[in-house]
């Protein structure tokens, strides 16, 4: 027997700084008819990136603000229990853009089977083969035109993003450089990762300087996941010809006043710089290609990787804020209940 009923995490309120559970809250819904071409997914892991932030605001984005009074928009994977859509069947493991609920009523078009074939944990879906890892998979090899022998510099290294970013720009030659929070940070992204050097952004003292030191031949790409302070002294150590991957900007996420800057902008037009602003969705049609060769890395061993695991529906929110917190280390999922 199908379910009748789903618990969902709905946007209240706009939120104000990290969201609270005054503006995002739990409710019990009813699950109704399946229009044609939609599909029922129980939900087994939802993926929590700093982008859902972002779509809880009202500002204008590449995707429209989650409604007020709707679940929370995210990537999520799970298991297909009826299908009003011909290229979909009751049991059919799949992953897609859902919601934080245990069960979604989703159109079929947002979600894309599980191959029969695959080997590896279902949540590896919203992660290392999912939009997690295939973000910095396009991002260096597409948006950034990486080219061995380059150096590229790499904020939130120790993120998700980041981690892997790395270390497919190790592999195609170039000199990585990264920026993290913490010494343990920066220590596992050199000694396990294989990242030429990284910075600790809170500790270094001057990071134009910081920077300088750590690529001193400069800055040719410059993978920004961040925005903020390491922006501005990122423009200060680029090449000419430089290229910005502009991918997130997690530092003003949650800003509740207007943030200034970056200070130093003027560099882009004095250093030649191209500024590519990079979206995954751009990239969904080849998606199969980057599932390939990240799949090969991961068999011989080539990526390595962090996961935290939050058990729990009830526990979504919680987990969520670690991202701004730097709580988290390694890609962070919540996994539910009906994936046991």
């Amino acid at each position: 027997m199908l379910p009748t009923s789903k618990r969902q995490w709905t946007l209240a309120k706009r939120p104000h700084g990290v969201p609270s559970t005054d503006e995002v809250t739990i409710e019990e819904k009813t699950i109704g008819e399946l229009p044609p071409g939609h599909l029922l997914v129980e939900n087994h892991y939802f993926s929590l990136d700093p982008a859902i932030r972002g779509w809880m605001s009202d500002a204008p984005s590449y995707l429209p603000p989650i409604p007020l009074g709707e679940p929370v928009r995210s990537t999520v994977c799970g298991k297909v229990l009826a299908s009003t859509s011909d290229g979909f069947a009751k049991g059919d493991l799949v992953y897609g853009m859902g919601a934080w609920e245990t069960h979604g009523v989703v159109p079929a078009e947002f979600f894309t089977k599980v191959p029969e074939d695959n080997t590896f944990p279902l949540h590896y879906y919203v992660n290392m083969l999912g939009a997690v890892g295939l973000t910095p998979y396009f991002g260096v090899i597409e948006a950034g035109k990486a080219q061995a022998g380059q150096t590229m510099l790499m904020s939130a290294a120790a993120g998700a993003v980041g981690s892997i970013g790395g270390q497919i720009a190790r592999l195609m030659g170039l000199r990585v450089v990264g920026m993290a929070g913490s010494d343990e940070k920066c220590r596992w992204v050199t000694d396990e990762l294989g990242f030429d050097d990284c910075i600790n952004y809170k500790t270094c003292g001057d990071m134009v300087d910081a920077i300088a030191k750590a690529c001193p031949e400069g800055v040719d790409l410059f993978f920004d996941n961040v925005g903020g302070e390491i922006l501005d002294a990122a423009l200060m150590n680029l090449n000419s010809d430089a290229i910005i991957v502009f991918c997130g900007a997690i530092s003003s996420y949650n800003a509740t006043e207007p943030v200034p800057g970056p200070y130093n902008w003027w560099q882009v037009l004095a250093r030649s710089v191209t500024i590519q602003g990079y979206l995954i969705k751009d990239y969904f049609d080849r998606f199969p290609e980057g599932q390939a060769q990240m799949s090969e890395w991961l068999n011989e061993g080539k990526i390595q990787f962090k996961e935290h695991m939050v058990d729990g529906f009830d526990n979504t929110l919680d987990a969520f804020s670690l991202l701004f917190s730097g709580g988290n280390e390694g890609k962070l999922m919540v996994k539910l209940e009906a994936a046991d």
